[in-house]
């Protein structure tokens, strides 16, 4: 339904302290505004029909009566409404008062969620008015209480479950629940709970917001789910405390939605992927159910609204960084990681020679910088670099003068071998026409400058360092056994849109000759260069005007590889991720989806026999790590999924 998407929202309403009428009529217009607004789950803030700081009037009967009766009136005004929100109030049960959250849904009260850590320090003192809950740990870890409404409602550690939308199934904490050594979201999650809500009085001291932003974004992270914070605010006492409405929505360790602090009433919206939350539990063996104790499961039904717009921001380029200060942090790190895979290796081996086909094109470039990070590592001489450029038909001036700049300014040693000659006579030997610029007339070339590298390897007792992409490696943009293959892939697990900005950061990070020629590369068209150039000498035949271009095959390829997504999903988010972009119209998006597709699945025997490389990221397409697909898979449903997108679409 609705490709897991679920609107959620935080409420802060305008309240006075004490006076339940007023709070009833803002939090009633609050629950219409936000389903007017597409929103299924919404979250207000702790005791927010009160009021948090009402202090020894808690004791009062009248309030406690008028907080009944002002629940009664939020339901009986939200009864038409599919949403399911969660208010505060005081419950009494037994001659103890609760602090309860009580879950609301089309003018029914679900159940009461009793809040089970009551802070009674510095500022907080909510053991004088509040009992904790504890409860026996069993399957009937729950009371039912008489709440005037006409029916029992139970009271306990709960779950609701939406009937008509199983992976919906939410629970809630309320504020100092969270900062405690062990959370009930923990238990509450491990009985599958996907979405903890959180109604919370948090006042607002010097350093504060930065540390509830981090335990509220990590709990989401530990859970692998879905938590909405929200904060009480405007309109409560400011007698001792200032309360500043500070409210969160996040998702496995992402913030989707922040509401900046004092900025008075209001509501933030963002939409859960709960397919999403669900994949990556699956995908972690370690996160099992709960074997203690069954907890109670309230069910409940509600149409979810089919919204649109996406309310949650999907990078174009998922692999790379949008602050340029992660981003030279993210590049540094990787570098590094890349050339202690190397480095290792050569330690191992006892190896003191690498040998690699520098093209002056942008991947070569890149396994060049990691291994001579790698020698730098190890004090090893970068004469042991060896750098071997073979032109023959395709190759332009440009590219051959960079890869012999370049290789000159990091001080490796330099190889040239024009690869014309025999490549010329394998032609003669097969019968290939030199004028037929087919598959065959490429790949020769590709596999010719494979051979001579590695039997340079061998007559000098070094490696060949692979030069292929985590891109190229998915499209099957590479030449069987020729660039396809070599001893170690240092770049096998970066796709080509980081490609560039780890060198771009070289670049930064250098002076002099090396730095123009590593930002002259940059500039370069990608391309194999196994075509002839054009008659000015330029480039001709440029990857992405074949294969696609990489930005949106990296996008295909982060959602396929991460989240185990459908077509369908995917051109949903990249229209999301690429809007305002006019060079990708939704039939550009598609076109290209369904070219990633079809290459994924033909392509995967490249993939099977991979050579040993690092793992940098979470997505890789190593077939003795993170991705193990036999050859043989037929892409038959994916292939009918796109057909009926394109159906829908188009």
């Amino acid at each position: 339904m609705n490709d897991g998407f679920v609107r959620c929202g935080s409420a802060v309403p305008d309240i006075k302290v004490a006076d339940c009428a007023f709070n009833a009529e803002k939090i009633i217009e609050k629950v219409r505004e936000a389903a007017e607004n597409g929103c299924s789950v919404l979250v207000f803030p702790e005791l927010c029909i009160t009021g948090y700081t009402c202090g020894d009037l808690f004791l009062s009967e009248t309030l406690k009566n008028g907080a009944a009766a002002a629940l009664k009136t939020i339901l009986d005004a939200t009864a038409e409404l599919d949403i399911l929100f969660i208010v505060g109030l005081p419950v009494p049960h037994l001659n103890r008062l609760y602090n309860c959250a009580a879950v609301c849904c089309k003018g029914r009260l679900l159940g009461l969620v009793p809040k089970r850590n009551i802070p009674n320090y510095s500022e907080f003192y909510e053991a004088r008015h509040f009992s904790r809950w504890e409860m026996g740990r069993d399957e009937n870890d729950c009371v039912n209480i008489d709440m005037g409404l006409g029916y029992t409602v139970p009271m306990g550690e709960l779950i609701f479950s939406c009937q008509n939308f199983p992976q919906l199934m939410i629970a809630a904490e309320i504020c100092e629940d969270l900062w405690v050594p062990n959370p009930p979201s923990v238990t509450l999650s491990e009985g599958g709970a996907v979405i903890i809500c959180n109604p919370s009085a948090s006042d607002e001291v010097i350093g504060k917001k930065e540390y509830r932003r981090d335990l509220v974004r990590m709990q989401s992270a530990r859970l692998v789910g879905g938590y909405i914070y929200t904060d009480c605010g405007f309109g409560e006492s400011t007698q001792d405390m200032v309360f500043s409405g500070h409210c969160l929505i996040c998702e496995n360790g992402s913030i989707l939605s922040e509401k900046r602090t004092f900025s008075g009433s209001g509501i933030i919206y963002a939409d859960l992927d709960l397919e999403r939350l669900a994949s990556e539990r699956r995908k972690m063996t370690t996160y099992g159910n709960s074997a203690e104790y069954k907890l109670p499961l309230i069910t409940f039904s509600m149409d979810i609204p089919e919204n649109k717009e996406i309310k949650r921001f999907y990078a174009p380029m998922p692999f790379v960084p949008a602050d340029k200060a992660d981003l030279s942090a993210r590049c540094e790190e990787i570098l590094t990681m890349q050339a202690t895979g190397l480095a290792t290796r050569l330690r191992h081996i006892g190896c003191k020679t690498c040998v690699i086909g520098l093209s002056g094109g942008l991947d070569s470039t890149l396994a060049l910088i990691v291994t001579v990070h790698a020698f730098d590592m190890l004090s090893l001489d970068r004469k042991g670099i060896i750098a071997v450029t073979m032109p023959c038909f395709g190759t332009t001036k440009r590219t051959k003068s960079n890869a012999l700049i370049l290789a000159e300014a990091y001080g490796a040693s330099i190889r040239e071998i024009d690869i014309t000659k025999s490549v010329r006579q394998h032609f003669e030997d097969i019968g290939q026409e030199e004028s037929v610029h087919d598959i065959t007339y490429e790949n020769c070339q590709a596999r010719e400058r494979t051979q001579v590298i590695m039997d340079i390897a061998n007559k000098s007792g070094g490696i060949v360092i692979g030069t292929g992409d985590l891109s190229e490696l998915a499209l099957g943009w590479a030449t069987y056994n020729g660039d396809h293959m070599s001893m170690y892939g240092v770049n096998c697990s970066i796709p080509k849109t980081l490609v560039r900005h780890l060198v771009a950061y070289e670049a930064q990070m250098s002076e002099g000759q090396l730095s123009e020629v590593l930002r002259d590369i940059l500039d370069t068209p990608v391309s194999p260069e196994l075509l002839p150039p054009s008659e000015d000498g330029t480039i001709s035949q440029k990857t992405e005007d074949i294969v696609g271009p990489y930005e949106l095959h990296d996008f295909y390829l982060y959602q396929v590889l991460r989240f185990g997504f459908g077509p369908a999903k995917i051109f949903r988010l990249a229209k999301t991720a690429f809007a305002g972009r006019p060079e990708y119209p939704d039939s550009v998006l598609y076109k290209w989806l369904r070219n990633f597709y079809w290459r994924f699945f033909a392509q995967q025997f490249k993939r099977s026999c991979l050579p040993d490389g690092p793992k940098v990221g979470s997505v890789t397409l190593s077939p003795r790590g993170d991705w193990r697909m036999p050859s043989d898979a037929s892409a038959a449903l994916w292939q009918a999924e796109l057909e009926t997108l394109e159906s829908v679409h188009f």
